[in-house]
């Protein structure tokens, strides 16, 4: 994904694609914020954008698992998609005509990938702590991105992550609820899956027209599975308020968040800020949630964040040395 309108597709797609793939993001423009004039508060601005996008979508994930005894996790997954589509069609308003098989084939991928992707970890946070299915969840783009290096070094990161979840499954996942663990894993793998094919959606459609259709292709996939659990109670007024709150928090405002910072932030830093997810999650899950983290698991998500952090810089300085070689 060289150019910018594949680079702003991606980037407002969904939470942190580039959390794997760093050079997959470029700010638009050419801009790096923090190089440029304007002091420390210019400089701080894109940063605490990211970071506040970050918040929301974690929150918002904590208020779904509020609304899941209402919906449950199928239900708040079909409500979330399913606002969120209806957002992105009336704000972007995508061209129908003048694509491909070829491209119409990377929408349904990308589409699918996205909407397996909310349904897996929907189904980890209603039996496992918020903290420890985004810790898991987020093994999927560090594993992407140890593969796509291909290089020896990018194995210590990778162990490093896996000590992590050894810490986190306390030896065995059975501390954690095996079958929740098991739906973190795969939300990773369908993350990791989503990148992928972000970047090719990114590549065929202008904008973010590609996001929106795909979007449409998740709500549509998850609707039957959503109407079969909760039938009408989707339609009660507090839980579609609900619902949307959760949309608003976990979709919309993150997305326009992070399309306002990487403007101005370069996309290795975004990257970086993104791995701080399972920490925010964390967070987010001790305060709504009453979700207490014990020392080891807050040193086994703190191993993880730190893979994270590693793989990312370690794919940033083989760029730029492939650069300036």
């Amino acid at each position: 994904m060289n150019d910018r309108r594949s680079a702003t597709g991606v980037a407002t797609a969904e939470r942190a694609a580039v959390v794997a793939v760093p050079g997959a993001v470029a700010a638009p423009g050419g801009r790096s914020g923090p190089g440029r004039p304007g002091g420390r508060a210019a400089a701080l601005a894109p940063v605490a954008l990211v970071v506040a996008g970050g918040l929301s979508v974690q929150f918002g994930s904590a208020v779904a698992v509020l609304l899941m005894p209402r919906a449950g996790a199928l239900g708040v997954v079909t409500l979330r998609l399913a606002v969120a589509a209806l957002v992105l069609l009336i704000v972007c308003r995508p061209k129908l005509r003048g694509h491909s098989r070829a491209d119409w084939g990377t929408v349904l991928a990308f589409g699918a990938a996205m909407g397996g992707m909310n349904t897996l970890f929907y189904q980890a946070v209603d039996r496992i702590p918020l903290g420890a299915a985004v810790t898991l969840e987020v093994l999927g783009p560090l594993v992407l991105s140890v593969v796509a290096s291909r290089r020896l070094a990018n194995l210590v990161w990778a162990g490093l992550a896996l000590g992590g979840v050894v810490l986190l499954s306390g030896g065995g996942f059975d501390r954690l609820d095996p079958v929740g663990a098991a739906y973190a894993l795969g939300a990773g793998a369908m993350w990791a899956a989503y990148i992928v094919f972000s970047a090719r959606t990114g590549r065929r459609f202008p904008q973010v027209d590609g996001l929106a259709l795909a979007m449409v292709v998740a709500a549509v996939l998850s609707l039957p599975l959503g109407v079969m659990e909760a039938g009408s109670k989707l339609l009660v007024p507090s839980t579609l308020g609900l619902g949307v709150l959760v949309a608003l928090l976990s979709s919309v405002l993150p997305y326009t968040l992070e399309l306002m910072a990487l403007r101005r932030l370069p996309a290795p830093t975004f990257a970086i800020l993104m791995s701080l997810e399972p920490a925010i999650a964390a967070t987010a899950g001790f305060l709504v949630l009453d979700q207490a983290l014990s020392t080891t698991d807050a040193l086994a998500i703190a191993l993880v964040i730190g893979a994270s952090m590693g793989a990312v810089r370690s794919q940033t300085r083989r760029v730029k040395a492939r650069e300036h070689g």
